[in-house]
């Protein structure tokens, strides 16, 4: 499958090259391309995500036809934003299949360190065994020659009615030995079985505390998973999620079937970690009146929250905010400025349900 997708990849590449002869240079359609081709020479990708490759050089493909054919300089640049971020869930998902791998190969490792422990301890209870087997022959030993010594004497006895005193005590002698012995190997046997139970009780909590460190790192591993998948960035106030200017309607707060999308990923996050709670942050780029910017801002966060709501996040888990143009991420002297800056931040709390306030 992966031969047979380089080949209209190539195709692209040719098409993208043959594109930059002929038109003029545009910022975000050159960015679009450097991303591309980064992403088709790493292997990583080309092999773990073909599918999202070929979509991102698809919509590439569709880039430099629109600027070839002179069209609308927003739409090149609509374009080229999304060849980007097909890129990115290009590379995301090379890195997330990657990830997958690598916890398979871990777990089949612990897999074999448990089978190994294991055997060692069914070796060592076998040794055990044998040496409980090897106290006994000698108890067995020792008693068989205290019978036969007590028979010689009772011959003795017999034939010597002098020495029967003597020989009544030895064996008496012989059998507080016996006797004491017995009693020390019974104690022995106690203390092991004391021994056994403690070593048992120490193994059983730790694998219990293995185990919840193995769950904990489970939980972390699959929270971090997510918050990729929701593409968010480490900021100084926390994780924050960008819902772009394409997933709402053009001028409108309505959010589009892709930001739909995008905001049930974030609910279904929400779900699944109460203690979390947003702060949904609109914001404009210059465009139009300080007062109709300031409206739509609110209006497209307030959308958010309300698609949340549909979703079943509670409303006391999510507070809006808008700011209008009064917060640019980026220039708005240029159209791919301009529309960075019309986005809506999502900022995620801690654990706590912490929010850094926006400054």
């Amino acid at each position: 499958m992966l031969k047979n997708l380089y080949f209209p990849l190539s195709l692209i590449a040719v098409a993208i090259v043959s594109g930059c002869a002929s038109v003029p240079e545009n910022t975000a359609l050159n960015d679009a391309r450097t991303s591309y081709n980064s992403a088709r020479n790493n292997p990583q990708v080309t092999k773990l995500a073909a599918i999202e490759l070929q979509e991102a050089g698809n919509t590439l493909q569709k880039a430099d036809t629109a600027s070839t054919n002179r069209e609308d300089v927003s739409t090149v640049n609509q374009l080229a934003y999304l060849t980007k971020q097909k890129v990115a869930i290009a590379q995301e998902t090379a890195k997330r299949k990657a990830a997958e791998l690598d916890i398979a190969n871990s777990s089949a490792k612990r897999d074999q360190v448990r089978l190994e422990l294991r055997t060692a301890e069914a070796d060592a209870a076998k040794k055990r065994a044998m040496q409980a087997e090897q106290t006994a022959d000698q108890r067995a030993t020792a008693l068989e020659a205290a019978r036969k010594q007590a028979a010689l004497a009772q011959e003795n006895a017999d034939k010597q009615a002098a020495a029967l005193a003597e020989a009544q005590a030895k064996s008496e002698m012989d059998q507080t030995l016996i006797a004491a012995r017995m009693a020390e190997a019974d104690a022995a046997r106690k203390q092991a079985a004391l021994a056994q139970e403690a070593a048992d009780k120490q193994a059983a909590a730790l694998a219990e505390a293995q185990a919840e460190a193995e769950r904990n790192q489970a939980l972390i591993a699959q929270q971090e998973m997510q918050l990729k998948e929701l593409n968010a960035k480490k900021t100084e106030r926390g994780m924050v999620i960008t819902l772009g200017d394409v997933l709402f309607n053009v001028n409108k707060a309505e959010l589009s079937s892709g930001g739909i999308n995008n905001v049930k990923k974030l609910a279904d996050f929400l779900n699944k970690y109460p203690q979390r709670k947003v702060m949904i942050e609109g914001h404009t780029d210059s465009r139009g009146s300080d007062t109709y910017n300031q409206a739509l801002s609110e209006r497209r966060a307030e959308a958010v929250q309300k698609a949340l709501g549909n979703m079943g996040i509670s409303s006391d888990r999510v507070t809006t905010r808008g700011y209008g143009e009064s917060s640019p991420a980026a220039t708005n002297d240029t159209a791919a400025g301009r529309q960075i800056n019309r986005r809506v931040e999502i900022v995620l709390s801690d654990d706590s349900g912490n929010i850094v306030p926006h400054k």
